[in-house]
């Protein structure tokens, strides 16, 4: 097994989830100086000394390590072997002991996993990530993004169909209807929106996993700010449900193929105040 690709994948996964990447802590800074309400300054000043701590002790960033989701961008004069592939898996499970990542794989058969009687494996490293995305990409690189996902905004995100009336704000609109809802209920704001538009629910997810990993707080496009704005005027839970004007950061939002016909497909998930936590490394 090549030992220099586990060490890197497992180098990587420590990263995503014990750093905050550069434009994410000035997106904490922006909102810290626009943020009147005083207790939302506290809070947010707070997890960025916290995401500054774990950055420096390559701690976790929250107690809800999080589960590996791993992205791959292939080009065309690269390849991505079955060997390769265990050695990725091989560097998650030394990553998720290193973090530490929270023991969290349930033991047992299908019964036993969705009713949580097999019980926890002591070990980190038996939590299995998912599915793998790969994407063909023109640039000449074999780039794996690591993604650390917590529990919370996978419990509050939501996958539906929108009508889109041949119109983009209507779309835009509906996506705002619902990230009130959900972020109002996330508690561990300020969030992060990732949306995902696609011909099915496999491809919207897909999408909003993309822009996860490629998602930048200095890059906002104009449909992604309208859905930011609309929400920070409609939430008034700002960060911790502690009040402010600070509900969202930034949105990010990855638009894929789509098909004619009325409806597009939309992932939507309310990242926390931790989250995307992702980093990316060049194999």
């Amino acid at each position: 097994m090549d030992q220099i690709l586990v060490q890197k994948v497992c180098d990587t996964l420590v990263k995503a989830g014990s750093t905050f990447r550069p434009d994410q802590k000035e997106a904490y800074r922006r909102a810290m100086k626009t943020e009147k309400n005083e207790l939302a300054n506290w809070c947010l000043a707070t997890t960025l000394e916290n995401a500054e701590v774990a950055e420096k002790n390559h701690s976790p960033l929250c107690d809800d390590t999080g589960i590996p989701h791993l992205f791959v961008e292939i080009g065309p004069n690269r390849q991505l072997t079955g060997e390769m592939m265990e050695a990725i898996q091989e560097g998650v499970r030394q990553g998720l002991r290193t973090l530490p990542g929270r023991p969290m794989a349930i033991m047992g058969d299908d019964t036993h996993r969705l009713d949580q009687s097999g019980g926890l494996d002591p070990d980190s490293g038996a939590l299995a990530p998912a599915p793998m995305l790969i994407k063909n990409v023109e640039e000449d690189v074999l780039r794996l993004y690591v993604l650390m996902t917590g529990g919370g905004p996978a419990i509050r995100g939501i996958t539906e169909r929108v009508f889109h009336k041949h119109n983009a704000k209507v779309v835009a609109d509906e996506i705002v209807n619902r990230a009130k809802d959900r972020v109002s209920l996330l508690g561990c704001s300020p969030c992060t929106l990732a949306v995902g538009i696609g011909r099915s629910q496999y491809e919207a997810t897909a999408m909003m996993i993309e822009a996860m990993a490629k998602g930048n707080y200095d890059q906002q496009t104009e449909m992604e700010k309208y859905i930011t704005d609309e929400v920070n005027k409609a939430c008034t839970c700002g960060p911790l449900g502690l009040g402010g004007d600070t509900a969202v950061l930034a949105t990010f939002m990855k638009v894929g193929p789509q098909r004619a016909s009325g409806v597009r497909i939309v992932a939507l998930r309310p990242c926390c105040c931790f989250e995307p936590r992702v980093a990316c490394v060049e194999l």
